[in-house]
């Protein structure tokens, strides 16, 4: 099954096999029954069933393991439930120990990783479903098989998008409606359980609505924004040397999150009193300077080219501009300072 391609600018990134559970399974180690679209690892659903719907099942660990998940990403929205067990989470670099009846809830921007590194004995439920975004200011898009009313659904939609914590202590109701979605994930002849399994997802979601409805959560509208969104980019290469070397242009950032170039120049304005061009050089010069100490062994001009920048003598411009010195100069005294 060939995989989901997704391009961010002059990369493409092809979505991720669950290559560490495939090994496991074939290894002995694990006993996965999952349900499935696209390049997830199951038996396939049937074209036009179940839409939207990337995989569905659990996992099964009877003794503790050798591999994890690390860090990764869904192009959708994943609901997980911990029957049995207990696991190492971690969502947004937060970290969760999880135990039995324990929920988790991640969305497509989430970076999240199941295990520290490895997993322990466990038996894990999920579900991941396309709701087709992949920024927080985008509309979701719920499948067609959902037959939520038109408020319920606008209910779950605001209590999923503004309110983003990751681990919930799940009610029986949801814990037993995950164990029935497992048998009937689990049952040999798929094609007797697809209408079962249509009334058990749209159960679940009814009953997370309840649970969500009986805790009163607090939502944040602005985690909705457009200038959340703009904040996550800037954030992804204020920590990546090697995302914020790209080439770059406003327009490509801009579609890069799914915003025109004025509201995009817009929000990175107000976040950062800088236009985005600027603050792409701010963020560059920081990876740089850090570079400059950390890796003696690269000369300035090497530091410069891997940052992003077109040549050696104008990073060192911008450099001397923005921290008062050529940046040979603040490699010998951070050097010197750590002798």
């Amino acid at each position: 099954m060939r995989r989901p391609q997704y391009q961010d600018e002059n990369r493409t990134y092809s979505a991720d096999r669950c290559r560490p559970v495939i090994e496991a399974v074939a290894a002995g180690k694990l006993r996965q029954e999952s349900l499935v679209h696209g390049h997830y690892p199951g038996r396939r659903l049937p074209r036009g069933v179940l839409n939207d719907v990337r995989m569905l099942g659990f996992w099964d660990a009877d003794t503790d393991q050798d591999w994890g998940l690390d860090w990764h990403q869904n192009e959708g929205i994943e609901l997980t439930f911990l029957e049995n067990g207990r696991l190492d989470f971690a969502v947004d670099q937060k970290r969760f120990r999880l135990l039995a009846n324990d929920l988790t809830v991640t969305r497509p921007w989430q970076s999240h990783r199941v295990g520290n590194p490895h997993i322990t004995a466990s038996r894990l439920h999920f579900l991941i479903l396309d709701v087709h975004v992949r920024r927080p200011h985008q509309p979701w898009q719920w499948p067609s098989w959902l037959v939520l009313t038109r408020t319920d659904r606008e209910d779950l939609t605001r209590f999923l998008r503004q309110n983003e914590q990751p681990v919930w202590a799940t009610t029986l109701e949801v814990a037993d409606c995950f164990r029935r979605i497992g048998r009937a994930v689990e049952a040999s002849e798929m094609t007797d359980n697809i209408s079962r399994l249509t009334v058990f997802l749209n159960e679940l979601f009814v009953l997370l609505l309840d649970m969500f409805r009986a805790q009163r959560i607090e939502l944040d509208r602005s985690l909705t924004s457009t200038q959340r969104t703009v904040r996550l980019f800037w954030e992804s290469l204020e920590a990546s040397v090697e995302r914020a070397a790209l080439e770059w242009t406003v327009q490509r950032m801009a579609r890069q999150c799914k915003l025109g170039v004025t509201r995009f120049t817009q929000c990175t304005k107000e976040l950062t009193n800088l236009a985005p061009g600027h603050y792409l050089n701010h963020c560059r010069l920081k990876l740089a300077r850090r570079m400059l100490w950390e890796h003696p062994e690269l000369n300035v001009t090497q530091v410069a080219l891997a940052c992003g920048f077109t040549s050696g003598q104008y990073f060192a411009t911008l450099f001397r501009e923005r921290f008062g010195m050529p940046p040979s100069a603040y490699r010998e005294k951070k050097l010197a300072g750590v002798r």
